[in-house]
């Protein structure tokens, strides 16, 4: 009786575990088909990335000439009101995302794209570098036809030209939900965490190297 107790329980659990995940895929599918929605105006424009850590990534992207704002928040997802606790349980479909505010006359999104793309490890699937798991996979997210085929592009370029599995996933861009005060300017504001100095900073030379070019007062 006992053994049957525990195979019953074993089966239950499983099940469970089985119909969790098949509901959390048909809700990212979802996400995947919807509509895209605009959110740029004719002088300033907003672009969505989410590339592991965003503590990382918004240092990056911040430190780009034509960027006037960086904020670090998550997108991709399919509840609302997505927290920092709710979104690293790995049930809310959230990545760790960055707003980019940008001039277009100065950079533009082809550049932006090239910049995550050179910043990042472009095979690693679910994370970047230490930092593993769905709210940390790699998204590019797209505002409408024009920026969707700019980021197909440069994906088939890095799988022809250089044989490259690409992680990064296209998500029609639909709400971004902005993250906790503390995670705000975090790298800027905590130059002696551990995390920044082991993690942050070697990503962000390793960019810096790449874009000099692209780097405000260079």
């Amino acid at each position: 009786m006992k053994s049957l107790s525990i195979k019953l329980c074993l089966t239950l659990f499983l099940y469970y575990n089985f119909s969790s995940g098949q509901n959390y895929i048909s809700q990212l599918n979802k996400v995947k088909n919807l509509e895209p929605v605009q959110v740029n105006s004719d002088e300033i424009h907003k672009a969505y990335f989410a590339s592991g850590c965003f503590w990382c990534v918004e240092a990056i992207y911040e430190s780009l000439k034509g960027v006037t704002e960086v904020n670090s928040g998550y997108s991709g997802g399919f509840t609302d009101d997505p927290t920092y606790k709710l979104v690293n349980t790995e049930t809310t479909g959230h990545a760790e995302t960055i707003e980019v505010i940008y001039n277009p006359k100065i950079i533009n999104f082809s550049e932006l794209v090239d910049v995550y793309f050179g910043s990042q490890n472009i095979e690693q699937i679910n994370g970047q570098g230490p930092d593993n798991g769905s709210q940390y996979r790699s998204i590019i997210f797209f505002q409408n036809k024009q920026e969707m085929t700019i980021a197909k592009n440069k994906i088939l370029y890095l799988k022809k030209e250089f044989s490259l599995k690409v992680a990064a996933e296209l998500y029609p861009f639909q709400k971004f939900w902005i993250a906790e005060d503390y995670h705000q300017d975090f790298k800027k504001n905590n130059k002696n965490n551990i995390y920044i100095i082991k993690v942050s900073n070697p990503r962000f030379e390793k960019f810096s190297n790449q874009f000099n070019h692209l780097i405000k007062n260079k």
